[in-house]
């Protein structure tokens, strides 16, 4: 019996019972489908995650204060300014971010891999209008030109500020897609005036849009000189954080080295107890990427559990299948068909099952990745589909071996006997 009569036989035994074929292809169908899913919303996740950090700059190094005594430690990018240890006495009001902390870090022969220092303070409740139209922004800042380039806000439509804008405290503003869209709808906003709690402000420019970062939008927001916004609405206090752009992504561990010690020296810290922070990016987004990839990892063998159901289902198919066949099996034995042909039929069986229940789980996986899943775009991984299709046949193969060679051992007297 050549190869061909074999997937005849093959065929014309799945087709003779289309309904059971099918419920045993949908186990398989569900496994791979899961499979495929869950690992392209892990990948989908993971890179939406990365893209949010990217926009930050990967080269860097954002400077908070936090609350001594163990307050605000470093997990997951968050780095201590001197060293790991905890300390478990009480909770002191922490030191405040000054602008002359900031100055101090602009020092180049203290700083050598510190490109720019943008001090940075964010006024409350901030209203803005314009005509009858007005928007609680979310974030008005006010900061220098160089954090534009540091946190990668680039503009789209006219220009940022400048120094001269800083120096002079002159009332200019950059605004965000959001913003501009709720105060000014399709009207050009360049050089209109909007104001802010009461205070004028000329939009100078737009920033490309940015998108929503989990719950925040990250285009509402507005972008002003520092001492302009403090002079209005801050009043001048301490500073909401310092952001440093080292020279480069090579350059970050270096940077927040020479910040560590700067800031050490002037907040007097000799122990590990700061009273600031540092947020790294670099080292967020290695932490992020691992932490995402086991967890991509982990979905995807959740969703393998599935697939081991359905070769359970086809053993228990194609056990059914041999019982009832067994005239059958006897039939041909008896006329000379040799053991292999018996096992390579109920096999070949066993992996068309799974073959097609695998394609159909592909087809299945391609089509919800065009959804938008709970907020996430699912990204296939192409690994993911060869190896659950792979496992699929895999699967059929181990769990179709046993019923197979039960059919091939039968003795043609005894199958020929069988009621």
């Amino acid at each position: 019996m050549n190869q061909l009569e074999i997937l005849r036989f093959a065929l014309r035994g799945l087709l003779a019972n289309k309904m059971r074929s099918s419920l045993t292809t949908l186990g398989i169908l569900i496994g791979v489908a899961a499979v495929i899913m869950l690992v392209a919303i892990g990948e989908g996740s993971s890179q939406s995650i990365q893209r949010n950090i990217q926009r930050l700059g990967a080269n860097t190094l954002t400077i908070s204060p936090q609350f001594s005594g163990g307050g605000g430690g470093g997990g997951g990018g968050v780095v201590r300014a001197s060293g790991g240890g905890t300390n478990t006495g009480p909770r002191t009001q922490a030191r405040q971010l000054s602008l002359t902390d900031a100055k101090a870090l602009t020092d180049k022969t203290l700083a050598p891999s510190v490109r720019s220092v943008s001090p940075v303070v964010t006024a409350s409740s901030s209203t803005a209008t314009y005509g009858a139209a007005s928007h609680a922004i979310s974030q008005f800042v006010g900061t220098y030109p160089s954090y534009f380039e540091a946190v990668n806000k680039p503009v789209t439509k006219g220009t940022y500020f400048f120094n001269d804008d800083v120096l002079a405290a002159r009332k200019v503003v950059v605004l965000g897609q959001t913003v501009v869209e709720e105060l000014f709808g399709t009207v050009d906003p360049i050089g209109k005036q909007v104001s802010v709690s009461g205070v004028p402000f000329t939009v100078v420019g737009v920033l490309k849009e940015a998108g929503s970062t989990g719950m925040q939008d990250a285009d509402d927001v507005a972008i002003a000189p520092l001492p302009a916004v403090q002079q209005s609405l801050s009043g001048f206090g301490s500073l909401n954080s310092i952001v440093v752009q080292a020279s480069g992504a090579e350059t970050t561990t270096a940077a927040q080295a020479e910040v560590t010690a700067i800031l050490n020296q002037r907040h007097g810290i000799k122990n590990d107890n700061a009273d600031y922070r540092i947020l790294n990016q670099a080292t967020l987004q290695e932490t992020v990427s691992a932490a995402t990839g086991t967890f991509t990892v982990l979905l995807g063998a959740v969703a393998a559990i599935s697939l081991l159901v359905g070769g359970i289902g086809i053993t228990n198919i194609m056990l059914v299948t041999v019982t009832e066949r067994t005239r059958e099996i006897g039939i041909r034995k008896a006329i000379g068909a040799p053991r292999s042909a018996i096992l390579g039929q109920f096999l070949l069986e066993a992996t068309l099952l799974s073959l097609v229940g695998g394609l159909s789980g592909v087809l299945v996986a391609f089509i919800g990745t065009r959804f938008t899943v709970a907020g996430i775009e699912p990204v296939l991984v192409p690994s993911s589909v060869a190896l659950a299709l792979g496992v699929s046949v895999g699967i059929g193969l181990f769990f179709g071996s046993y019923p197979a060679n039960r059919a091939a051992k039968l003795r043609p007297i005894q199958a020929l006997r069988h009621e």
